[in-house]
């Protein structure tokens, strides 16, 4: 039998080896057109492809539809854009013609929901992604509204969804804002496909294969793609699927054999006959009947396939960690042994989740399927999943393939080398978009993160494995934003990605990395098999700032601080040239109880960089300060964690400015816990004393509580907070001493209670610059200004100035 090789992630066809499309002949646009007019100067007579998004059209590598715009164009596909159309008809729909190919549908870089509403279901007054930062210009579920209303411009034409918000919704999934689980958006937005995740790849493939005339409900084996499954579909054939519809349900139990019954008579009760009994192939004396009677020696032989599993099974021992089904796991390990049960490939698996009228009154089962949901996404190793929506004739399963291919190094510097115009479109004159002006001067060099903290859902969009552009693409990209785009003064804003130092780092085993299926890399320790190596970062950053005309590179994404303390020198070399006046920095809490159910770090690891931080300030002169971000009301935190929490930031001379409240996005973990109140990375199961129990903070007066006890500064929150410590037993801190909490006295206040937001957000209608000069807002009041190296129209320099006195910390 020959030797098994070790499974690595599975191969895709590179996105540069398609062959163009025809209409590669038209060249490469400015812009991508957003009428027939600016259709009619590049000469064409129709678009391949229509993209209609929730945000403004930015042509810019950190706004989706012009990286995928962009992208089809390099493929040789005509691409037209439609932003923010008016959704009330579908005649804004038809402003480009029918699309040749398929409609793009996509809600933009927020969820709809989390931009238009805050985390107390207050509706925003502003929009970050619409010009003049004007709120309202897109529906709420934008994604299935624009679905709709292109079905009812060209109803023949296919609509293929993407963005996060569908993402995030392409199974039942939990909907904060209507308190209540509802079905897959395929169901409501009635999309022939949905891509989830970075959708380059699939995006390509399914462009080609529809201009090559492939019907799209063919179209059902693309990586990083969902749909509803048809009845009769013949690429169903030849799956296996994994019941997983059920908790607390034993595997699959095989049926005894009695010792007693001999194996002719076992074959006469299935109706046949043992012809090797019959021949005495198992009696002694008619098998050997020179040796009958003879002793012989018993001779131990090792099982060679045995040794080899035990060594494969001693090689991965903590990589499983957390699966679902492991008996199914073990027996799929097995070799292939005569008279043994062996399943069929991952590949050909599908597991099936509980169906959607199952679950959504039923928050334990609600929780399972999230469990099961997370632990199928490494593309190394996950299953396709599968949902039932529906009973009777008319039900239909939504089916999930598993996740895409990550990108190559290559392909990422093919994405990010693509000709953007770096710039707003035309149309939008001199109004500001919000969204453009914070990252037009910043670079993101990677995508994905492995940090796996529950109440984000990066993992569940990007995925855990790292994908980073070379040095080259990045210094080009730094060298195009000084030459070209407008307003540049040679500081660049950040240079990062979803996590400031995960550039280069992951697995040290291709192997190792295909088969974990642990949700966190750097939870609740960094693992052994994870490089820690900062020296590539440490060098583009060196190279980038070394650049002609480059003033100043500062790091503007959040830094995993638990990862930055084993490299000491990228903690000296950040200090010293790429801090701002301030680092921002996130330990969410100060607790151990909500910090386990984040999948965050202790303290100690914040300690441990704050102490370098410090260090190293000190030996470059500099005066710089932490920014540390916390959480209030996630599952997992008591009130006594919150008070806690204040102690500590009042003893640390922190007053927090804008307060995060835990908001439950679609699909997360956190989200997942608010909902059932049980604990996903746990198990779930019916039985109390098996699952773990989450206490959940719901209901408006306690959330008020929480997000009080982060702003225990603010004089509208003292009488809630006396009111609360009176009940908690703790008393002894209301008093006028520096030890104490918070005073006995009360100012002369309305004593109403405001959001941080809205306190510091300007009133609707008001007229105001997007930035105010001189004023940069932070999570912590007692801060200075950023050093930007940058001058403002008065002449000041923006440099930091003198805290105000801080704290001192108590005895």
């Amino acid at each position: 039998m020959p030797e098994q090789i070790a499974p690595t992630l599975p191969t895709a066809k590179p996105l540069s080896s398609y062959k163009p499309h025809w209409a590669k002949r038209f060249g490469t646009a400015r812009f991508l057109p957003t009428t027939r007019a600016e259709m009619d100067a590049l000469g064409w007579d129709s678009c391949d492809i229509v993209i209609v998004t929730g945000d403004a059209y930015v042509d810019h590598p950190s706004f989706g539809m012009a990286v995928i715009g962009r992208m089809l164009e390099n493929q040789g596909f005509r691409v037209g854009i439609i932003a923010q159309p008016d959704w009330q008809s579908a005649e804004p729909f038809k402003a480009l013609g029918r699309p040749n190919l398929f409609w793009g549908v996509t809600a933009g870089n927020m969820d709809s929901m989390i931009n238009r509403y805050t985390a107390d279901r207050k509706i925003r007054s502003d929009d970050a992604y619409t010009p003049g930062g004007v709120g309202g210009a897109r529906p709420d579920r934008c994604s299935a509204v624009y679905a709709q209303r292109c079905r009812e411009a060209f109803k023949d034409v296919p609509i293929v969804m993407g963005g996060i918000e569908a993402s995030l919704r392409r199974i039942a999934h939990y909907d904060y804002w209507q308190d209540k689980v509802r079905r897959s958006i395929l169901m409501d937005a009635k999309a022939d496909l949905l891509l989830y995740g970075n959708a380059e790849r699939a995006i390509v493939e399914i462009a080609h294969r529809l201009a090559a005339r492939e019907p799209v409900e063919h179209i059902t084996d693309v990586r990083g793609t969902a749909f509803i499954r048809r009845r009769d579909d013949p690429t169903a054939v030849g799956w296996f699927e994994l019941d997983s519809t059920d908790v607390d349900r034993p595997g699959r139990i095989d049926q005894h054999i009695n010792p007693y019954l001999m194996t002719t008579q076992l074959a006469a009760e299935q109706g046949e006959t043992c012809a090797l009994e019959d021949a005495g192939a198992f009696d002694p004396v008619k098998a050997d009947p020179l040796k009958a009677g003879q002793a012989k020696p018993i001779r131990i032989v090792p099982n060679p396939a045995l040794r080899k599993k035990t060594a494969e099974a001693v090689a991965t021992a903590d990589i499983d960690a957390h699966d679902h089904d492991a008996e199914a796991d073990e027996l799929e390990a097995q070799p292939t042994q005569r008279g043994k049960i062996a399943l069929p490939p991952r590949e050909r698996t599908v597991i099936r989740l509980p169906a959607y009228e199952q679950l959504k009154d039923d928050p334990v089962l609600y929780a399972h399927a999230n469990r099961v949901l997370h632990l199928e996404t490494n593309p190394g190793n996950a299953r396709a999943l599968v949902q039932r929506h529906g009973e009777g004739p008319g039900a239909r399963d939504v089916w999930i393939n598993p996740p895409p291919i990550p990108l190559t190094t290559p392909e990422m510097d093919l994405v990010f080398d693509l000709p953007y115009a770096r710039a707003p479109h035309p149309k939008y004159g001199d109004a500001k978009i919000p969204a453009w002006d914070m990252i037009r001067f910043s670079v993101n060099i990677m995508r994905g993160c492995f940090g796996g903290c529950t109440f984000c859902s990066i993992t569940e969009h990007e995925g855990r494995i790292i994908q980073s552009r070379s040095e080259d693409s990045v210094i080009r990209e730094i060298e195009t934003i000084r030459d070209q785009v407008k307003g540049f003064t040679g500081v660049i804003s950040d240079l990062g990605g979803p996590t400031a130092n995960m550039y280069r780092i992951g697995c040290k085993s291709k192997v190792i990395e295909a088969a974990c299926r642990k949700p966190s890399c750097v939870y609740p320790d960094i693992c052994p098999n994870l490089n820690t190596d900062h020296s590539l970062l440490i060098r583009m950053y060196r190279r980038a700032r070394a650049l002609p005309g480059i003033k100043k590179i500062l790091i503007g994404s959040g830094l995993r601080y638990d990862l930055a303390v084993r490299s000491p020198e990228y903690i000296k070399e950040l200090v010293t040239h790429h801090v701002g006046g301030y680092l921002k920095i996130a330990p969410e809490h100060t607790e151990q109880g909500p910090l386990s159910k984040m999948m965050k770090p202790g303290m100690g690891a914040y300690d441990r960089f704050k102490a370098l931080f410090e260090k190293y300030s000190a030996e470059a002169g500099k005066k710089q300060y932490l920014i540390p971000y916390f959480i209030a009301a996630h599952p997992g935190t008591t009130d006594e964690d919150m008070m806690n929490l204040a102690i500590w930031l009042k003893s640390n001379g922190f007053k927090a400015d804008q307060v995060q409240t835990f908001y439950p996005s679609p699909m997360a973990t956190a989200t997942a816990m608010y909902h059932s109140g049980l604990n996903p990375l746990k198990g779930i199961s019916r039985d109390s004393r098996r699952g773990e129990r989450v206490d959940i903070v719901k209901g408006e007066k306690r959330r008020r509580l929480h997000k009080a006890f982060l702003r225990y500064h603010d004089p509208n929150n003292w009488p809630l907070l006396r009111e609360a410590l009176k009940a908690m037993g703790r008393a002894d801190l209301i008093g006028n001493g520096q030890h104490h909490l918070i005073p006995t006295y009360q100012p002369a206040t309305d004593g109403g209670y405001e959001s941080a937001r809205r306190k510091n957000s300007t009133k609707a209608g008001t007229k105001t610059s997007v930035v105010t000069v001189g004023r940069v807002l932070t999570q912590h009041t007692g801060l200075p200004p950023r050093e930007t190296g940058e001058r403002d129209p008065r002449g000041i320099s923006k440099r930091p100035t003198a805290p105000v006195k801080r704290a001192r910390r108590r005895p």
